[in-house]
């Protein structure tokens, strides 16, 4: 693996099974990533740390996904300049999700997170993938044979039906 360019990190190791799809359609798309657990409760130092050197490091973009009270992705944006993508996790202490989503899409103005639907991380890894993909034209065209592919399934589904 090259230089990450993406960080994918989540609040507990129990998200892995949710944020894994984000690493694996950056995999595909052909864009290097890093991987970790950092919880904005139980290990704020290592937040502090990972997210102010995170630039430094030659990361452009980090996906952070988070459950219930969900304060990773905002957090980690108080942090840095770079773009942060929240994912909010449907946990075991989740109202339902909704606690997440609204802990990450209700952010204070001068700190914003884009944030994807529950459980979205393959669309967190995409979005990630289109912010880099405006310096990086390999992204581009990865991005567009993936679109095409995502075409050609509904296509191949739309004339199963009509057959």
């Amino acid at each position: 693996m090259n230089q990450p360019k993406i960080g994918i990190i989540m609040g507990s190791k129990s998200d892995l099974h949710i944020m894994q799809d984000a690493a694996d359609v950056l995999k595909e798309l052909g864009v290097d990533y890093e991987i970790t657990v950092i919880s904005a409760h139980r290990t704020p130092d290592r937040m502090f740390s990972y997210a102010r050197a995170a630039a430094d490091r030659g990361l452009k973009v980090i996906i952070a996904g988070a459950g219930g009270a969900a304060h990773l992705p905002g957090m980690v944006a108080s942090l840095t300049h770079l773009p942060v993508i929240g994912v909010p996790v449907k946990s075991s202490n989740s109202i339902d999700g909704w606690d997440s989503i609204l802990s990450i899409l209700q952010m204070p103005n001068g700190i914003p997170v884009a944030t994807v639907a529950l459980n979205a991380a393959k669309n967190a890894g995409i979005l990630a993938a289109q912010i880099l993909s405006t310096g990086d034209e390999t992204i581009v065209q990865n991005l567009i044979a993936y679109k095409e592919e995502l075409k050609r399934k509904v296509e191949e589904s739309a004339a199963s039906l009509e057959d």
